[in-house]
């Protein structure tokens, strides 16, 4: 399995916000910490709105806060809702195969993916911000470090 770029920066995105709460982030920011384009970001950021994820605060000392706290962002939820193509092979879009209706291998992909979902589903943008390597993370995005514990608590924005 193979996320797109789309989802990695929306992934990164997340962690940032979440890292840098409770002040706001900015999408230049962003994109200098991680060396990618603002207007990929654009798009992402827009996204991450419309879903619920981020407020979006317009003007002058605007900038982007999380919209829920952290514990309440499966990371398998957002891979799901922005990644366009989940099909890993022709025949999970609809498209004919000659062997697919006896294919094991359908089947096996079918729940290798299900399963990878599944460990998703299993972690919060808390999760992957908490502790010592959320502490770390902040160092090598050069912000403010969280204490540890801190990230679990976050307020809701």
């Amino acid at each position: 399995m193979r996320l797109t770029r789309y989802t990695d920066y929306t992934l990164r995105v997340l962690i940032y916000v979440g890292l840098h709460e409770p002040r706001q982030s900015s999408i230049a920011e962003i994109a200098r910490a991680y060396g990618i384009s603002e207007s990929h970001l654009t798009k992402v950021v827009h996204q991450l709105g419309r879903l619920g994820l981020i407020r979006t605060i317009r003007g002058r000392g605007g900038g982007l806060r999380l919209a829920k706290p952290p514990a309440d962002i499966v990371v398998g939820a957002v891979v799901r809702q922005t990644e366009d193509d989940l099909a890993l092979v022709e025949c999970f879009a609809g498209n004919a195969c000659a062997i697919t209706a006896p294919c094991q291998l359908r089947r096996a992909l079918s729940e290798a993916l299900g399963a990878f979902l599944a460990v998703l589903d299993r972690y919060t943008l808390a999760d992957l911000i908490a502790g010592r390597e959320g502490v770390e993370i902040a160092r090598l995005l050069d912000l403010p470090a969280p204490k540890v514990g801190e990230t679990e608590s976050l307020p809701s924005a």
